[in-house]
């Protein structure tokens, strides 16, 4: 490869390195071009997958910041760069490899941890972030309900007991009036009369004894 097509590769690389959450390197030794095509289309949108010699990919991960075990850099590589969900990509690395024993998964890193091929594995049976919002979802949804509950069932108690009593009180109205306070049942007493003014008791005494 002339210099200047390897300074272009390197670049290239270095761009997917940075641009990505992580990157899984893989052997293809003894995949076609057929079954790269396949592994590119179940990879999907969470991760993009190239071919890559090794010095070059050496060059691109350093500058990128990025620091690649040596043992990785063995045999034919090709690089999973994970754009999307990082379980996602695991997954269709996995699925791929049961149907194509010569994929193999040699490692990578994730968000700046290295991940060696059996974490790939673990990460691989995971839930998706989809499935995990989903449920996560579906759980408050749940809450929601359940707290829509709490609060509609002592309303509906309430007007049940309200109505209730109105059907009671139309069929016999002392109901009412036998829960009403004592003060606002029973009868005023008698107020007293008001004593006689004195010139009005003289007058009439005056008229007797006339």
């Amino acid at each position: 490869m002339a210099r200047p097509d390897k300074a272009a590769a390197v670049a290239e690389l270095a761009d997917s390195f940075r641009e990505s959450n992580g990157a899984v390197l893989t052997e293809y030794r003894g995949l076609n071009v057929k079954q790269l095509q396949e592994l590119r289309r179940a990879l999907g949108d969470a991760a993009s997958y190239a071919v890559a010699k090794n010095t070059l990919t050496k060059i691109a991960a350093k500058d990128a910041g990025i620091e690649l075990d040596e043992s990785l850099l063995t045999g034919p590589t090709a690089i999973a760069f994970i754009t999307g969900d990082p379980v996602d990509a695991a997954k269709g690395l996995r699925d791929f490899a049961k149907a194509n024993p010569s994929l193999v998964v040699k490692g990578g890193f994730l968000e700046g941890k290295t991940l060696s091929a059996d974490e790939i594995k673990k990460l691989a049976d995971l839930e998706s972030r989809e499935v995990l919002l989903a449920k996560l979802a579906g759980g408050l949804k749940a809450n929601l309900a359940k707290a829509a509950g709490l609060f509609n069932a002592p309303l509906s108690q309430a007007a049940r007991t309200i109505a209730a009593l109105q059907a009671k009180a139309e069929a016999d109205p002392s109901v009412l009036a036998a829960g009403a306070p004592a003060a606002e049942t029973a009868e005023a007493p008698a107020e007293e009369a008001p004593a006689a003014d004195s010139d009005t008791e003289n007058v009439e005494t005056d008229a007797t004894e006339g």
